[in-house]
């Protein structure tokens, strides 16, 4: 089929807005929004950094239940643009707000959908009610029966709607009314029936439309997302202009050069650390008759900052480091099971970015006791934003004691679960004869219990915190990223691990080098830090990552 492909004039070109360097993970979330699993399997990528939770709603309304995509969308749509929302996790190596127009975007073709199936449950449905309920209930009985873990249990359920089939006949024939309300009788016999036949074509159009753009997704096809309404037309649309400011907000946050610490978990966003080195020395001087010229712990980081915009560079043409991003973090310490963040405000603040006054502030300053601290970070992103690798540097001076840490996190690829492709329904079955064969048959996109669940939930779909009630909801991990809540270990992937493993030891060199020369050129006796620089230089080269956040006390 042919899928739309077009964000149009709307948003312009659908594709990452840093580049292709986070393709692949922006585009396996989004395509959650497209798919038709059971919601249970959202369980399934829950990591150690957060779980999603599955609310079962009520258990005598399983007809109402959600599945992956629909729970998906509307569980992102309100944690990221939603009205009130708390403090989002940045999503390194993704673009949050491709997956929410993604999410938009499936919603609408959802409510189109719906908008039919609901003038077909009025037509064929709620004018003839007394039918449809019994059909309902003849339903809801047979997915009942079918769950249950006996053999027998498939056929009783099939036995039971032909059974129902059978008395419908009969009634039609043997009819016990006469006049107006023999011919209303009929009708709620037939017309559910036909409603049904109906709303499966209905349904049957849009699974194939979703599965495409599932499907094209992963592929890595620039399939668009249409959101009309985030676009005002007119100054009158309010909802259009709050859902614009939402998403520039979004792209606001993600941008954001606060984040937060939440003990062995690690950096939020940016995965657990696996590996520190530090060099801690004392401050003498060089000349024993003169003093140490004075200087701050941002002239050293400054220095690294200006020597690590040199890594990219090559001795060999041997490729090599490609761009990294290097900037300045501020880190705010968290409980390690927090569920909620605040991110820094203030004069010092604007659009979400702490300036870099106030940075500098902190790194001369707050380097012993409360407060938020300042870490140089230098970060890839690779594997198409399935790795991320990030190099933290901080600068410490107590006393006369200069310490240069540096450490490293890792956020690996996001789960199997979303890069998944769909796949044909079909089940096997012996074969007449060779009975002790089997082949198999394919099954349709939309089975008879599928069209009766979207048929049901269709008219309540306007007042979604009653169908939620009903059929139960997906409540998002807290603090919420999109990145990180679902992401891997990197570990698993041997390339993975090699390039995180590869990036510590040339820029503990590069870092370890520009310290020294601030400290040589501030009249600084750098022997010992040389040695110890050394000293580390092999010590990096363990090849074995650690949870360097547990503690053995």
């Amino acid at each position: 089929m042919t899928v739309d492909s077009g964000y149009g004039d709307i948003f312009g070109p659908q594709v990452p807005r840093t580049g292709d360097e986070g393709q692949t993970s922006t585009f396996a979330l989004a395509s959650a929004a497209y798919r038709d699993n059971p919601v249970e399997d959202i369980l399934k990528a829950n990591n150690e950094w957060h779980e999603s939770v599955v609310k079962g709603g009520r258990s005598w309304a399983k007809i109402f239940r959600p599945n992956l995509g629909e729970a998906f969308s509307t569980a992102v749509i309100g944690r990221m643009v939603g009205a009130g929302r708390k403090p989002l996790i940045q999503s390194f190596g993704a673009e949050p707000q491709v997956v929410v127009e993604h999410c938009l975007a499936a919603n609408n073709i959802r409510r189109e959908r719906d908008n039919w199936l609901a003038a077909v449950t009025v037509l064929c449905g709620v004018l003839f009610l007394p039918g449809l309920l019994v059909w309902l209930l003849v339903f809801t009985l047979r997915t009942n029966i079918a769950k249950r873990e006996d053999k027998q249990a498939g056929a009783l359920a099939t036995a039971l709607l032909v059974a129902m089939g059978a008395l419908a006949v009969l009634f039609l024939i043997k009819m016990p009314f006469t006049g107006f309300w023999a011919w209303y009788a009929r009708a709620c016999v037939v017309l559910p029936v036909v409603g049904w036949f109906w709303a499966k074509q209905i349904c049957e159009r849009t699974a194939t439309d979703l599965r495409g753009r599932w499907s094209s997704l992963l592929a890595g096809s620039s399939v668009g997302a249409k959101v009309p309404e985030a676009v005002p037309s007119s100054p009158g649309e309010t909802a259009a202009e709050q859902l614009r400011q939402s998403l520039a907000k979004l792209s606001a946050e993600q941008q954001s050069n606060a984040v937060f610490y939440a003990g062995p978990k690690g950096i939020l966003g940016m995965g657990t650390r696996w590996g520190s080195w530090q060099l801690a020395e004392d401050l003498i001087a060089a000349d024993r008759t003169r003093e140490i010229h004075p200087f701050r712990s941002w002239d050293v980081i400054r220095s690294i900052h200006d020597q690590l915009r040199m890594l990219e560079r090559n001795t060999l043409n041997t490729g090599g480091f490609p761009k990294a991003s290097i900037r300045h973090w501020v880190v705010t310490p968290i409980a390690e099971n927090a569920k909620a963040v605040t991110r820094p405000e203030g004069t010092d603040v604007d659009a979400y970015q702490v300036k870099t006054h106030a940075i500098q502030d902190i790194c001369n300053k707050q380097q012993f006791g409360g407060g938020d601290r300042h870490y140089l970070g230098v970060q890839w992103t690779l594997w198409e934003g399935q790795l991320v690798i990030t190099m933290l540097i901080t600068v410490t001076v107590l006393h006369e004691t200069l310490r240069i840490e540096v450490t490293g996190h890792a956020l690996g690829p996001v789960h199997g679960l979303f890069t998944s492709k769909p796949e044909a329904k079909e089940k096997e079955v012996q074969k007449s004869l060779k009975f002790w064969e089997t082949r198999k048959v394919k099954l349709p996109l939309v089975d008879a219990d599928e069209v009766v669940r979207l048929a049901a939930r269709a008219p309540l779909t306007w007042y979604p915190p009653l169908l939620n009630w009903l059929g139960g909801s997906l409540t998002l991990p807290e603090p919420f990223g999109l990145r990180h809540a679902w992401a891997d270990k990197p570990w698993r992937h041997r390339f993975m691990a090699d390039d995180a493993l590869r990036a510590a030891t040339p820029v503990l060199r590069v870092v370890h080098s520009a310290a020294i020369r601030v400290l040589e050129e501030n009249g600084v006796d750098i022997e010992k830090f040389g040695s110890r620089s050394a000293f580390l230089s092999t010590a990096v080269q363990d090849p074995m990552p650690r949870k360097a956040d547990l503690y053995d006390a």
